[in-house]
């Protein structure tokens, strides 16, 4: 890194950060702090949602993933975001929205009483604390490997940079969060479009990179249907069905992407916000993919240990981009690295306050104190990522420990959440299904990373049937509940049971918009439209294109 790659990362991050920092004066009640005040345009929403969910986690992961099992990994920004994105800005969101909550575990308290409500708070300030700790050590490889930093050195920039997020984002709330991730984003496409380019050119485009596949026998690399899990012997529709269901739990379960919609101004900015952020992921995901694939055509990077497959995007940064272009690069990374801290420090801050402190502990204070919670939460949340370093430590790669604790908790809270608002399971299931289901999820765990349990099957049990079992279980035990105690008579919009400042709160936000239009919403406008346009796209990705 010269002088000149440093003056680049120093003064665009600096200059995001301080723009969130100024954002953040003169934001004072919960509505504000919490939702932006209902007052975000989709536009803004959607590259929030954009530089939330590629973050540098991803980039480093993702390249090292496809590096040693292939392209499959595209199934979940594919397919699996598109109806992901979907089923959350066009159903689950909007009943929550509707409703006047300001969390999805809110709604759940509201669908299926006060126990579902704290067991999906808890899951996810684990889920997300748990990819917290991945960004944390992409970080620390990105900063030792591609920048050239003492691993000392490197940590008090980590550091660094979760107390300058936290900071914006404990004062400010969601509207200094989504308005310094727009920013984020630019710079993050144009960092992924650079290193693109430059590793393009090395390997002779495409064709160069195919030629090198074939020459060492591993062109199946390029093609989803050819990837047949770990042991050889998964069916690759088994795979793509769980990379589905790992994209619709992320779009719907993740606060830090329901708490961006249900802060947009209207319903119809909230759908194309979700159609938005899912467009402009898909394609930057792709590069980063297809990073990994080029590395097998470079000689001195075609044939690493499977523990440091996870080096190879900081290594192919370091070997290919000219001065200036790195600094562009490292910019992109950390802006990746604050955007998703200022995300979970603000979705978990508000999960925690509104589902766990104003809910169960502390019920009936004044706004200003709740505010101050809320800040308050955002620090402890962003230190908890640290606690996973040690098991992340122990995984061969990123992207196995989050496919090994996804399906633990967040599959069955993602299946509870859609029948709770597609269906009318009863009341109760919602708990016994969280339960049953969770419970599966933690034998599966046991049996696949600590203790091989005799008597249960290894196909009940492995790393990709274990989503589809997952949902399967939940869904068969709250379709069972719901036959013995019958279908829920209940009417969630109407639920006000007063929750002290809770209730007050909800009182605050402003008035519901369908759309932001005068008159009817054109017909060329219609969110829907995008969606099945969005979907058919993925589809084709997914099932032709890289099939």
């Amino acid at each position: 890194m010269t002088w000149f790659d440093w003056l680049i990362v120093l003064s665009l991050n600096a200059a995001i950060i301080g723009y969130g920092l100024y954002l953040a004066r003169g934001t004072e009640t919960s509505g504000e702090w919490f939702l932006g005040a209902r007052a975000l345009p989709w536009w803004a929403v959607g590259l929030s949602m954009f530089a939330t969910n590629v973050d540098n986690a991803d980039l480093v992961a993702v390249t090292g993933s496809v590096y040693r099992e292939g392209l499959h990994i595209i199934s979940v920004y594919a397919l699996g975001s598109a109806a992901g994105g979907i089923l959350a800005a066009f159903f689950v969101t909007p009943a929550i929205y509707r409703a006047g909550f300001y969390t999805n575990a809110e709604y759940l308290e509201a669908r299926f009483g006060p126990s579902t409500r704290l067991l999906s708070a808890i899951i996810q300030i684990q889920y997300r604390s748990s990819m917290l700790g991945m960004m944390i050590w992409s970080a620390h490889l990105l900063l030792t490997r591609l920048v050239g930093l003492s691993p000392g050195l490197a940590w008090a920039l980590i550091v660094a940079l979760v107390v300058l997020a936290g900071l914006y984002t404990a004062w400010g709330g969601l509207r200094s969060v989504v308005w310094t991730d727009t920013a984020q984003g630019v710079v993050m496409m144009v960092a992924s479009v650079v290193i693109f380019a430059a590793v393009w050119q090395a390997v002779d485009g495409w064709s160069g990179m195919t030629v090198a596949l074939q020459e060492s026998g591993r062109e199946d690399l390029l093609h989803l249907g050819r990837y047949r899990g770990d042991d050889g012997s998964t069916s690759p529709w088994v795979v793509v069905i769980a990379w589905t269901i790992v994209g619709c739990g992320y779009w719907t379960v993740n606060h830090t992407q329901t708490m961006r919609l249900m802060g947009s101004r209207s319903i119809w900015d909230m759908k194309m916000a979700a159609i938005w952020g899912v467009a402009l992921s898909f394609p930057i995901m792709v590069v980063s993919a297809t990073l990994g694939v080029f590395a097998r055509a470079i000689p001195e990077l075609s044939d690493l240990p499977v523990n440091e497959v996870d080096t190879i995007y900081p290594a192919l940064a370091s070997q290919f981009l000219l001065p200036g272009l790195k600094g562009i690069v490292v910019a992109g990374v950390l802006a990746a690295v604050v955007s998703t801290f200022d995300s979970m420090g603000s979705a978990l801050s508000a999960v925690f306050t509104r589902d766990i402190y104003a809910r169960f502990l502390v019920r009936n204070h004044e706004d200003d104190h709740y505010v101050k919670a809320g800040r308050w939460a955002t620090v402890g949340v962003l230190s908890l990522g640290f606690l996973y370093l040690p098991f992340i430590w122990k995984q061969p790669n990123i992207i196995k420990a989050f496919t090994t604790l996804i399906p633990v908790f967040v599959t069955p809270l993602f299946t509870v959440y859609m029948l709770g608002v597609l269906s009318r399971v009863h009341r109760r299931s919602g708990l016994i299904g969280l339960l049953v289901g969770s419970t599966y999820g933690i034998l599966a765990l046991v049996d696949r990373e600590v203790y091989d349990l005799v008597a249960v099957p290894s196909w009940l049990t492995s790393r990709w049937p274990a989503f589809c079992w997952s949902l399967m279980i939940t869904a068969l035990t709250m379709a069972i509940t719901t036959c013995i105690l019958g279908q829920d008579q209940g009417n969630t919009t109407t639920w006000s049971e007063d929750k002290g400042w809770l209730h007050r709160s909800r009182e605050q936000l402003p008035a519901l918009l369908e759309h932001p239009f005068k008159g009817r919403v054109p017909g060329y406008l219609q969110p829907r439209w995008a969606a099945g346009m969005l979907l058919l796209a993925a589809a084709y990705a997914t099932l032709v294109l890289f099939w």
